[in-house]
């Protein structure tokens, strides 16, 4: 074989072995030290990794969201004396959202105890995951229940292991079935109040109502199923009664208008506050309450959904 040809040969086979090569892929972040961006040389989701690191089954929602549920039902909470079931107001979750090829996006809202929030916080911090928001929903409600908000971008099978990490730090029950109850109000008669479809699971109504706009947050699309759609619940009480809670998702126009709404109904404003921190639109989380009868309450909400700019 003359030069020529070797040359030839040796370029040709060269080029055959750096094809064969699989690329490791690093997470895209802004900047690979700051919070919430996790390193990882796997470039797509794999669920049921992501399920196994947290520890629980998870369902694909709308819009191709991982959805993990993280109901608190090892507590038993009261409201002014009034038990409230997990699906009214302890059910915790996480989401997680495919970016491109290689980075993931969780957002979450863990149900937690007052003595368990600093621990958690600390834990998630260390483990890459950032805090967007610390608060209350409800009012009066015993042992008292804090809500915190997270958010991360990386590997998801990385950032589900840094989650149960913080998960591990709670008393949130990893198997444990809740009571069973039962729905006897009218669901279709909630259902042409809200002109939505709601849904019922384990004695409780819900029904989720997303927001006309896109939301957007460092340029992506905030699905409603990661957390951006008003939710409403309805639990059956005694003397025919329901107790309610949930969220409307507003802008700033329009706290003011549906707080006003709840309020000529004597339904409670129990927080107004944010969930995330770099949204656009800028969004207001306002939670309420009441316990009444419960036709009377839907209409009610239906009053103030009517105020903002949603479905």
């Amino acid at each position: 074989m003359d030069k020529r040809k070797y040359i030839i040969v040796t370029a040709f086979l060269v080029v055959v072995w750096i094809s064969d090569i699989s690329p490791i892929t690093l997470i895209h972040a802004k900047n690979s030290s700051s919070p919430g961006h996790l390193y990882s040389t796997n470039p797509l989701p794999r669920w049921e990794l992501v399920e196994k690191e947290i520890g629980k089954p998870g369902i694909m929602k709308p819009d191709e969201i991982f959805y993990i549920s993280l109901p608190r039902n090892d507590l038993k909470v009261t409201v002014k004396g009034i038990p409230i079931r997990t699906g009214l107001a302890l059910g915790g979750w996480t989401a997680f959202k495919q970016v491109d090829n290689q980075t993931t996006m969780v957002m979450g809202d863990l149900v937690l105890t007052e003595r368990e929030v600093q621990p958690v916080m600390s834990q998630l911090f260390k483990q890459g995951i950032q805090v967007s928001a610390l608060h209350n929903h409800l009012l009066g409600e015993t042992p008292r229940i804090m809500y915190m908000h997270i958010e991360g971008h990386g590997n998801p099978v990385q950032l589900a292991k840094a989650i149960r990490s913080g998960l591990e730090l709670t008393k949130i029950p990893q198997n444990k079935i809740g009571d069973s109850y039962s729905f006897p109000l009218d669901k279709q008669k909630l259902d042409r109040i809200f002109r939505h479809k709601g849904t019922v699971s384990n004695g409780v109504y819900h029904i989720s109502i997303s927001r006309l706009e896109k939301i957007m947050e460092n340029g992506m699309e905030i699905p409603p199923a990661m957390g951006v759609a008003a939710s409403i619940n309805f639990q059956p009480t005694e003397n025919g009664k329901v107790a309610i809670t949930g969220d409307f998702v507003l802008t700033a126009e329009e706290v003011n208008p549906v707080a006003r709404t709840l309020r000529k109904h004597g339904i409670e404003v129990t927080a107004v506050h944010n969930h995330m921190l770099t949204e656009n639109p800028r969004l207001f989380f306002m939670h309420f309450w009441a316990n009444d009868v419960p036709f009377k309450l839907a209409n009610s909400l239906r009053e103030a959904l009517d105020k903002t700019h949603s479905m």
